[in-house]
């Protein structure tokens, strides 16, 4: 039986050797954040890769019309978590009027508590391409490998079917604002 933890750090940013605190560690994390990010290093990034390219973080309707005029591919409507900003608007409350802006010129994307097949419906109906989840598929993964994610997966596979069926929708075609007051009954997206 294990009666002591092992020590906590952040294995991606300590460097070998390295004993500082997680306390140290996170104040440096902090400190790799550049508020000094503008659109002109997306248009730099444009320069230097032609693939596809998504830009994360949009959250108002101005931004995804920017990204939208400086050929971004597609835009991921995120608020990070609310790591990054204390009370920004969540994910799905800036979506209609993101998806509005883009106007179906560019895929629209979210994530941010997609934590059941409801809350993926929801997004679709609002307008949304696809949902990206996170930390479900994570806690699958940490509890069962490879198994766990393939039955978090399934969940929401399950779940979504379920929903549609409920709402009477043979197709994701079918989905529109108007079915909102219907999914709205099977519980709200969690943070």
């Amino acid at each position: 039986m294990r009666t002591r933890l092992p020590k906590l750090t952040f294995g991606n940013y300590a460097r070998p050797g390295d004993t500082a605190t997680v306390g140290a560690l996170a104040g440096r994390m902090a400190a790799m954040l550049d508020p000094g990010l503008s659109w002109a290093d997306v248009d730099w990034l444009r320069t230097v890769w032609s693939g596809p390219l998504l830009l994360k973080g949009v959250l108002h309707p101005s931004e995804a019309a920017e990204a939208v005029a400086r050929g971004i591919d597609g835009i991921i409507v995120s608020n990070h978590g609310g790591r990054q900003l204390d009370g920004a608007a969540a994910s799905l409350d800036a979506l209609t009027a993101v998806v509005a802006a883009v106007a179906g010129r560019i895929p629209v994307l979210i994530d941010g508590g997609i934590r059941r097949g409801s809350d993926v419906v929801k997004a679709l109906a609002l307008g949304a391409s696809c949902c990206l989840i996170g930390r479900p598929q994570l806690w699958g993964l940490a509890v069962a490998g490879e198994e766990g994610v393939r039955h978090v997966l399934e969940l929401y596979r399950k779940e979504i079917d379920r929903v549609m069926g409920l709402m009477g929708a043979r197709s994701l075609r079918d989905l529109g604002p108007d079915c909102i007051s219907f999914v709205q009954g099977m519980g709200p997206l969690h943070d």
